[in-house]
C-alpha cells in the first residue's frame, strides 16, 4: 500500500507518575496528526512485538521486532522537566522501510534516541523532506539522564532537508546555535512552548504566538507542531502560513494528554476557517 505521510522513529513507553505508561513518541503524535489531516500515513518503527500500538489505529505500521521498546521518564521540577531514557530500541535504517512507502510525498525523519540512521536522508530522492532532529541532539550518562548534545551530522542532514523544526529545549535554551542551523536548511522552525514559535526563512525572522489556553500537558505538542507543519508547507509552498497553522493546533492540544491530543477533525477545521496570515 502507498502511503503519503512516511515517519521513521522509535515508538516510546512514556512512564506516567503513577506508575502507568502511555504510547509516545514523535511517529505516534506526528503521525496520528497527518493521519487527522487527511493523509494515508505509514510508520516505520522498531520496539517489542508485544507493545500495544492500539492508538495508532489508522496508521499503516511497519514494526522491526526489538527486546525493548524505547522508554523514557519525564521528572517535572521546580528547576524544570529532567528527563531519564530507561531502554533503547535498535537502530533504523534505509531497508527497514517497506518499498512501496519510499516514494512518499511527505518524508518525516523523527529519531527520539540516535535511532535514525542519518545517511537515509541521502536514499529519498525525490519527495518533501522534513526532520525534527531531537533524537539526534540528546545523549544520556550511565543513569540514563538526558542531556542535550551537539548535533554532528547537521551539517550532512539539513542540506538535504526540505525543512525542520526543533524546540528551543532542544538546543539547551542556547540561541546562539540557532544562526548556524538556520543558514543549512530552507526552511527552520524552532518551538519554545507557550511563547509560540520562531520561522527562520530567507533570512527572516516571523513569528507565531502560542493560543492561551488551558494547559494539561504539552508532551507531544511539538510532534503535532512538526507534522501540521511539514503537511501545510508542502501543500501551500508558503512557510508563513505553515507557521500559524502549525501553532494554532499545536496550541490546542495541550489542553488533552497522550494520543488523544492529536487535534479533532472539529479543531482543524476551524483552524482551516479562520483567518491565518
Amino acid at each position: 500500500m502507498l502511503v503519503d505521510y512516511l515517519a521513521i522513529g522509535h515508538v516510546t513507553r512514556d512512564r506516567l507518575p503513577d506508575g502507568g505508561h502511555r504510547l509516545g513518541g514523535t511517529v505516534t503524535y506526528a503521525g496520528l496528526t497527518a493521519y487527522r489531516l487527511g493523509l494515508r500515513v505509514g510508520v516505520v518503527t522498531r520496539c517489542r512485538a508485544d507493545e500495544d500500538l492500539s492508538p495508532l489505529q489508522g496508521l499503516e505500521r511497519h514494526v522491526v521486532p526489538d527486546e525493548h521498546t524505547t522508554e523514557f521518564e519525564n521528572l517535572e521540577t521546580p528547576q524544570g522537566r529532567i528527563q531519564y531514557v530507561r531502554h533503547v530500541a535498535g537502530p533504523l535504517n534505509y531497508e527497514h522501510v517497506p518499498e512501496p512507502w519510499r516514494r512518499a510525498a511527505i518524508v518525516h525523519l523523527a529519531p527520539v534516541a540516535q535511532e535514525v540512521d542519518p545517511s537515509m536522508i541521502a536514499r529519498f530522492t525525490h519527495g518533501f523532506i522534513g526532520v525534527t532532529p531531537q533524537g539526534w541532539m540528546r545523549e544520556w550518562d550511565e543513569t540514563g539522564r538526558v542531556r542535550p548534545a551537539l548535533w554532528l551530522e547537521a551539517p550532512y542532514v539539513l542540506p538535504r532537508a526540505a525543512a525542520a523544526v526543533l524546540s528551543i529545549e532542544d538546543l539547551g535554551y542556547d540561541e546562539s546555535r540557532i544562526p548556524d542551523l538556520a543558514r543549512q536548511v530552507p526552511v527552520l522552525v524552532v518551538t519554545r512552548g507557550e511563547a509560540g514559535a520562531d520561522l527562520y526563512w530567507q533570512g527572516e525572522v516571523h513569528h507565531a504566538d502560542a493560543l492561551q489556553v488551558p494547559v494539561v500537558d504539552a508532551t507531544g505538542a511539538g510532534d503535532v507542531f512538526a507534522a501540521a507543519f511539514f503537511i501545510r508547507l508542502y501543500e501551500t509552498r508558503d512557510p508563513i502560513h505553515a507557521l500559524h497553522f502549525a501553532t494554532r493546533l499545536a496550541s490546542l492540544s495541550v489542553t488533552r494528554s497522550g494520543p488523544e491530543s492529536a487535534p479533532t477533525l472539529e479543531e482543524i477545521q476551524q483552524v482551516l476557517t479562520e483567518r491565518i496570515p
